[in-house]
């Protein structure tokens, strides 16, 4: 079966609608529907039903497709790697990143990157954990940057741990729990934390730590992927900023943000590493960003 038809037969799986998966592929309906059918004749199985409302696989088609969705990766895999070799190109760069190293550790990679390649284009979306591995698993990004906590098991991913991204509590110069001898997890929360997007199973942990029951979140107050914004409210209110040091670094110097520590927690911090799919390779700046990344932890 060829590969164009095994596109047809994923696009008619993920879209469960004849009509938006002729369009997918640019097609009639009546040609995709010829297209359809012809496959189920060449493999002599019937690979959907086709319901009033929707049309859904069979056991046979969710078996074919399978196995199509991972032909299809190879096969642009290999025209992406034959591209490169071909062409002794360096390769453009996507890639993403959560809020946090954006803003530590992004930038000097940048720097480096337009410094030393300038004629590559460099494209860089920053977003939550969900964004990054749905626009990484569409192709669309060559890997993203992430607290490998937040990063869901799965056999089509795989990591590069780079370091340890230490973080805190931070307040504005003249807090009131700044005149405290002993900060505890009440204290915090009665004031209220900011942060970016955390996972569940953060929370969780950081719960009981807080002084609150087994299995409860710690509350977050202000929850938002800018910590630009995050500063901007924990500076003029009595919020209370989680962040890494090194998103902190500007404010700390000149003692506008006061670190805090907070009785009965450990050391805070993201456990920072490139997420990238099983089996697709880098380009060679996607390679030399992430062996960038590595030095630099």
């Amino acid at each position: 079966m060829d590969l164009k038809r095994l596109k047809h037969l994923v696009a008619l799986a993920d879209t469960r609608n004849f009509g938006r998966a002729a369009d997918l592929c640019h097609l009639s309906q009546s040609a995709f529907s010829r297209s359809i059918q012809a496959a189920e004749d060449e493999l002599d199985l019937q690979l959907f039903v086709r319901g009033t409302l929707d049309v859904r696989c069979t056991p046979a088609g969710e078996f074919v497709i399978e196995r199509a969705r991972k032909l299809l990766f190879e096969n642009r895999c290999l025209e992406r790697d034959l591209a490169l070799y071909r062409e002794r190109l360096m390769g453009d760069l996507a890639f993403g990143v959560g809020p946090y190293p954006a803003a530590t550790i992004v930038p000097g990679l940048l720097t480096d990157l337009r410094a030393r390649f300038p004629q590559v284009k460099l494209r860089v979306e920053v977003n939550n954990a969900k964004y990054l591995v749905d626009h990484l698993r569409a192709e669309e990004l060559d890997f993203y940057l992430a607290d490998l906590r937040n990063v869901p098991e799965a056999d089509d991913l795989e990591f590069t741990r780079i370091g340890l991204l230490e973080a805190g509590f931070f307040v504005r110069h003249g807090h009131p729990l700044l005149t405290q001898t002993l900060v505890t997890g009440a204290d915090v929360l009665k004031y209220g934390l900011a942060s970016v997007q955390v996972h569940d199973s953060i929370l969780l942990f950081l719960g009981p730590l807080m002084g609150l029951p087994a299995g409860t979140r710690m509350p977050v107050a202000l929850e938002c992927d800018d910590l630009g914004l995050l500063k901007k409210v924990t500076l003029e209110t009595d919020t209370i900023l989680a962040c890494p040091l090194a998103g902190a670094q500007a404010e700390l110097a000149a003692h506008s943000l006061v670190p805090i520590a907070v009785a009965g927690l450990p050391t805070l911090g993201s456990d920072l590493g490139v997420v990238a799919l099983k089996g697709r390779s880098f380009s060679p700046l996607a390679r030399y960003a992430v062996d960038l990344l590595k030095q630099g932890q």
